[in-house]
C-alpha cells in the first residue's frame, strides 16, 4: 500500500504559475486518495486560492507571507507519512515522478529524505530558466562556493561537497558529515513527515538548517539524491524578477541572521570556509569580467544553448544585489517586503 504524501506549496499571488504545478500534480500515477495538497497563501489578491480549491487542494492561511513561514504552516497541518516540498513555479516532469521520490525512502528507512539530482531543461522555456537548469542551480555564486546541489554541467557533478555516496543506478544513497553540506531543500524535496516535526519548533522551516542541526547532534545525515529532474520555471526571461529574488535572498538571510531565529547557527558549520577561495574567486571573476564570459563560453561547448551567455550578467547582477545588501544590512536589517510581490 502507498503510503500518503503531504505536498506542501507556498503561494503569494502565483496564479500565472500554479495551474501548471497543480496539473502535473494531477496526472501523478499515484492513488489519488495517498495524495494531499497543503496550499500555504500568503493572502494573494488574485484567483491563486480559487485555482487551488478547483484542483482540490486544502488551503492555509500564512500569516508570515514567506515561503519558509508557509512550510511551517502546511507541515504542521500535514496527515502525510512524507511531504513533498514543492514550490508554486515547479512543474512534476512525468507521470511517475511521486513514485520515483518515495519509493526509495520505504527502501532505505535510515535516509531522512530524497531530492532530484537535476533541474529538468525544455526547449521551450525561456533562457532564465534553461540557465538555471544548465548550471544546476537558481543562485550563480554557490556555482563558485562549490555547495550546490544538482547536476550542473559546467563541473560535471551534481555537488563538490565532501561527501560517502553509493550509486545504486536510479538514485544515490549520500551520506553528508562535519566535511560540509549541499544546499539541499525545496523544488521537489521530500522530507518523512515526523523527522521535519521532531526538528522543527519556530515559525520558520528552513531546510538544510535542518539538516546541519541533525549533522551535529549525530555527527551524519543520510539523504537520497534520485536521478530524476524537476522543472523550476523561477524568472522565466524576466532580469529584473532574478535581481528582485536575489535582493529577496540576501534581505531575508540578513534578517534572520539578525534575529537569530534560524535552527542552526550556520558560525558553527561555515559551509563558505570550506572554500575559502571560492568568494574572492567569485568577486574577481566579476570585477574583471572575461572569466565569467569564459565560463559561459566552455557551457556552450557542454551543450549549445544560448542561455549560457546569461551567466555573465547574472553573477554581475548577484554581486550588486549581494554587496549593497551587506552594505545597507549594516544599518538596517529586515525581510524584503511581499507587499505587490507576484509569481
Amino acid at each position: 500500500m502507498k503510503p500518503l504524501v503531504s505536498i506542501i506549496i507556498p503561494t503569494l499571488n502565483s496564479v500565472d504559475v500554479l495551474g501548471n504545478c497543480l496539473q502535473s500534480i494531477s496526472v501523478q500515477d499515484y492513488p489519488k486518495n495517498k495524495i494531499e495538497i497543503l496550499v500555504c497563501d500568503g493572502g494573494s489578491k488574485d484567483e491563486t486560492c480559487n485555482l487551488a480549491k478547483k484542483f482540490g487542494a486544502k488551503v492555509l492561511e500564512n500569516k508570515l507571507k514567506t515561503a519558509e513561514a508557509g512550510k511551517v504552516v502546511g507541515l504542521r497541518k500535514a496527515r502525510g507519512e512524507f511531504v513533498a516540498l514543492v514550490d508554486s513555479d515547479n512543474i512534476l516532469p512525468n507521470k511517475n515522478w511521486l513514485n520515483e521520490m518515495i519509493e526509495p525512502l520505504i527502501k532505505h528507512e535510515k535516509a531522512i529524505g530524497s531530492e532530484p539530482w537535476s533541474y529538468t531543461l525544455r526547449k521551450e522555456d525561456r533562457f532564465i530558466t534553461r540557465y538555471c537548469a544548465l548550471l544546476g542551480m537558481n543562485d550563480p555564486f554557490c556555482y563558485f562556493l562549490g555547495n550546490y546541489d544538482r547536476v550542473n554541467l559546467l563541473s560535471g557533478c551534481w555537488t563538490e561537497v565532501s561527501h560517502d555516496e553509493k550509486d545504486t543506478g536510479n538514485y544515490i544513497l549520500a551520506t553528508f558529515d562535519a566535511r560540509g553540506l549541499p544546499t539541499i531543500g525545496a523544488n521537489g524535496t521530500v522530507f518523512r513527515t515526523a523527522y521535519l516535526k521532531k526538528y522543527v519548533r519556530g515559525d520558520y522551516l528552513f531546510d538544510i538548517d535542518v539538516l546541519a542541526a541533525t549533522i551535529k547532534k549525530e555527527g551524519s545525515v543520510n539523504f537520497i539524491k534520485v536521478k530524476n529532474g524537476i522543472i523550476h520555471t523561477f524568472c522565466e526571461g524576466d532580469i529584473r524578477k532574478f535581481a528582485r529574488k536575489q535582493r529577496r535572498r540576501v534581505r531575508d538571510f540578513l534578517y534572520h541572521e539578525a534575529k537569530r531565529d534560524r535552527d542552526f547557527d550556520w558560525k558553527s558549520m561555515d559551509i563558505v570556509g570550506k572554500n575559502p577561495w571560492g568568494m574572492l574567486k567569485f568577486i574577481l571573476y566579476c570585477l574583471t569580467f572575461f572569466p565569467l564570459v569564459f565560463q559561459a563560453v566552455k557551457g556552450y561547448t557542454k551543450k549549445a544553448d544560448i542561455a549560457w551567455f546569461f551567466h555573465p550578467l547574472a553573477c554581475e547582477i548577484t554581486l550588486w544585489e549581494y554587496g549593497w545588501g551587506r552594505i545597507t544590512g549594516l544599518f538596517s536589517r529586515s525581510e524584503l517586503s511581499r507587499d505587490n510581490w507576484r509569481q
